[in-house]
């Protein structure tokens, strides 16, 4: 007899070509009654076939016809999941492509404090300040005594300030230590521009503070620097009015009340009245929160960078980010930002 499985091979061949080739579930529907149609077609033909087989081969040969049914089986399925894709079926149905997209479940999101840092760029941007960087490990040049701080002032204790040598790192500079504060950017960046300067620097800085909820051993800061001509306090009050307001919201209202730091004089501290979250026992009515400290640059601290404080004049601030960042969103202890805490963090995703 004929040799089976050549048969099944030329089925096979004609089967799938036929599969293929149909256009719409009705030439599928004609193929699939030609090729696996249980009452007649191509298939219930090769099965009354097998009984002339010998019966040593028999086995072999209806293995081999087994599995070529199943393969045809196969392509029939997925010739008909493609026409009803195509046609409006199940599976068009499932997809609208005029909907919006879906967005991606996220897996992480921006810190509530980085947006901080990033939300003060761009507002201090707007008004004309460009942000710049400097080193976290200091002298003492740089950190005390280019800001006009005496050698005996409280803020050079060595149990006030992180110190990493207690020898001197260069003629002049003193020895090296975690700079606790921003203002350092600003002597470094008026040592290497001439005026007019108009910059802002934030950056972590490090204290020996004893760890509760409004304190931290490590924490940001910004500090705002400009400097020029006929630069006065009026600038200063006009800045941080409208930065106040673009962060906190129009129609804040914001106090200077006067203070003391070595490297500026006059000095103020600036108070903004807040409504938002976090106001405590304010009530409606909000109550006054420090921002940070502000004021004309000492004369003394331009002559140490080279400036002529007979030809120009500037003002500077500083302030502490954490304090805005908790303001904002809410958040009643500092400890919560550097906890990383998934249970906390996900609420700002």
């Amino acid at each position: 007899m004929p040799d089976p499985t050549a048969a099944f091979a030329d089925y096979e061949r004609e089967a799938t070509a036929a599969l293929a080739a149909a256009a719409t579930p009705e030439d599928l529907e004609a193929a699939r009654i030609e090729f696996l149609g249980k009452k007649q077609g191509r298939l219930r033909d090769l099965q009354k076939s097998l009984g002339s087989v010998p019966k040593e081969d028999k086995p072999a040969v209806g293995k081999a016809f087994n599995e070529v049914k199943t393969r045809v089986q196969s392509a029939l399925d997925a010739r008909q999941a493609e026409l009803e894709s195509v046609d409006g079926g199940p599976a068009a149905d499932a997809l609208d492509v005029t909907l919006p997209g879906r967005a991606p479940h996220a897996v992480g999101a921006v810190h509530p404090l980085t947006r901080t840092i990033a939300e003060f760029k761009t507002i201090l941007g707007r008004l004309g300040f460009a942000a710049v960087e400097g080193p976290e490990v200091e002298d003492e040049r740089h950190n005390f005594n280019a800001l006009n701080i005496p050698d005996d002032h409280p803020a050079r204790d060595p149990l006030e300030n992180f110190y990493l040598s207690a020898a001197s790192v260069g003629k002049g500079e003193g020895p090296l230590l975690l700079r606790s504060q921003t203002s350092t950017v600003q002597i470094r960046v008026m040592e290497q521009n001439p005026p007019p300067v108009r910059v802002i620097s934030i950056g972590r800085v490090y204290r020996p503070d004893t760890i509760d909820a409004t304190h931290h051993c490590q924490f940001h800061q910004m500090e705002g620097l400009m400097v020029g001509e006929g630069v006065t306090m009026a600038h200063l009050k006009t800045v941080l009015t409208l930065f106040c307001r673009a962060y906190l919201g129009e129609g804040t209202k914001v106090r200077f009340r006067p203070s003391f730091f070595p490297f500026t004089e006059p000095s103020v501290e600036a108070d903004a009245l807040w409504h938002g979250a976090g106001t405590g026992d304010g009530g409606a009515e909000g109550r006054w929160l420090e921002l940070g400290g502000a004021g004309m640059i000492d004369p003394n601290v331009l002559q140490a960078v080279g400036y002529d404080p007979e030809k120009v004049s500037g003002f500077a601030f500083g302030f502490g980010m954490e304090r805005f960042c908790m303001m904002r969103h809410g958040i009643s202890d500092i400890r919560l930002l550097t906890e990383n805490d998934v249970r906390f963090l996900k609420q700002f995703g």
